[in-house]
């Protein structure tokens, strides 16, 4: 199966790459080549991205091994959940993950578990081992290349408001987020003023109250 899914890949990559070449030719006609690509690749995705607050000072004054020791706890902390909440874990990237959910709601309660198990994780331990999660959440049309990366407008809203823009505990969504979903009991959104201009607005979801009981085997 894992030699299917590179070929799957590589096939989806070589064929954009085609694309592109033609769109690149003098006098083409670029908007009947998007469409042509937006036919192929285009599909409809919430996508969650993850940082870790304080990590590249952690880095600096502990040491590469400690690095590597809080990526091992982040993954083992927060993939359960990822699997759980119907999640496609697409790429890792340093302290970075990038995960795809076909519905916002599974997206917004995955958020929320992960920031809830990383918070009962870290509360015993010194703030040097605490796993300090930020979370970034778009939604709209995507361009999905096989299983190997996407890209959007709401791409760039989530990498930039998770790795950019949210701190320890937050869970920043764009505007897109917010108009799909069915917000969780007792969770809350708040207007974002920090918001990067690329962004446009955003919301800080307040979810202190919220009990995900479905979730509770991924503790």
């Amino acid at each position: 199966m894992a030699f299917i899914r590179q070929i799957i890949s590589r096939a989806s990559a070589d064929r954009l790459e085609l694309l592109i070449e033609e769109r690149l030719k003098p006098g083409i006609d670029k908007d009947r080549i998007d469409k042509r690509i937006w036919n192929l690749f285009g599909e409809k995705w919430a996508v969650l991205y993850t940082d870790l607050a304080g990590f590249s000072r952690n880095v600096k004054e502990f040491g590469i091994i400690h690095f590597l020791q809080t990526i091992y706890e982040s993954h083992r902390l927060l993939v359960p959940v990822i699997q759980h909440g119907n999640g496609i874990l697409l790429k890792t990237e340093g302290d970075s993950l990038m995960v795809i959910y076909r519905s916002v709601d599974d997206a917004i309660r995955s958020a929320i578990a992960m920031q809830q198990r990383c918070q009962r994780h870290s509360a015993t331990l010194p703030k040097e081992e605490q796993v300090l999660l930020c979370v970034g959440i778009g939604y709209g049309d995507l361009l999905r290349i096989g299983d190997h990366d996407v890209y959007g407008a709401e791409v760039n809203a989530a990498c930039k408001l998770g790795e950019d823009t949210a701190k320890a505990h937050e869970i920043l969504i764009s505007a897109a987020v917010a108009q799909a979903i069915n917000l969780p009991d007792d969770a809350r959104l708040e207007p974002f003023e920090d918001a990067p201009a690329a962004v446009g607005p955003a919301f800080r979801l307040h979810y202190d109250n919220v009990v995900l009981s479905s979730y509770l085997k991924t503790k």
